[in-house]
């Protein structure tokens, strides 16, 4: 029987996580357990991982999450997955700067600033707010990129959620910018460089590697789409 990889087995621990986004973002104190279980893993047996994670932190574990299957006459190109997932997975397009107000005031829309594996850098043309499951997938991202590193590395996120202002104004500067509607302007998706990583701008190829081996296998367990986009030297991530 073939042995589970590491990332394989960050997601299944992942996956059985704090009632992950039912609760908006981990308690602090399920991420520090989840990160001293990830540090110590060699590559146990998967159904013992999940007993000991069970009975770590003492909670109801969720079921999984369902996606539903995309279909065929709706993807004429790779991004057209990404709005499908938009439009499925969020509450709907933020129709204006009131509209984008009022999500952060009843709580669809939440903060995400710094947390456990990346960070936000300051943001000129989109809000560091998404939904809560997207948080939730975001902070799974950047425990599985430690998990593979070290307990300090993060990730960085260049680009989050985009009122239709700011779309149309980062279209004037950016002719890569979506025409028209984008997946950002749903508040699930985020864009995380791939030159930069622990606060410094550089091409760190084995980082780079690993932030990519790692959202290939969210891709794979259906909670992402993502692409690499070269021009603006990020992946462009949205949650499904």
């Amino acid at each position: 029987m073939k042995k589970p990889n590491r990332i394989q087995i960050a997601i299944l621990l992942i996956l059985f996580s704090a009632g992950a986004w039912a609760t908006q973002a981990y308690m602090p104190e399920i991420k520090k357990q989840l990160k001293d279980t990830y540090s110590s893993l060699v590559e146990p047996d998967k159904e013992t991982i999940r007993a000991e994670i069970i009975q770590t932190i003492e909670i109801e574990v969720p079921e999984p999450r369902i996606t539903p299957p995309i279909p065929k006459e709706l993807i004429t190109k790779e991004y057209d997955k990404h709005l499908f997932a938009a439009e499925y997975n969020g509450f709907g397009l933020i129709e204006s700067e009131d509209h984008y107000n009022s999500l952060v005031k009843d709580g669809k829309l939440v903060l995400i600033d710094n947390g456990t594996g990346y960070e936000v850098m300051p943001l000129t043309h989109s809000q560091p707010y998404i939904t809560p499951y997207s948080k939730t997938v975001l902070e799974e991202i950047g425990i599985a990129f430690q998990s593979l590193t070290d307990s300090k590395s993060y990730i960085t996120l260049t680009s989050v959620t985009r009122t239709p202002e700011q779309q149309k104004s980062l279209r004037k500067r950016n002719t890569n910018a979506t025409k028209g509607v984008s997946s950002h302007s749903y508040g699930v998706s985020f864009d995380i460089s791939y030159i930069r990583f622990n606060g410094k701008k550089n091409w760190n190829r084995k980082n780079q590697k690993k932030l990519e081996k790692i959202l290939k296998e969210f891709e794979a367990e259906d909670k992402i789409f993502f692409i690499k986009e070269r021009k603006q030297n990020c992946y462009h991530v949205t949650v499904r």
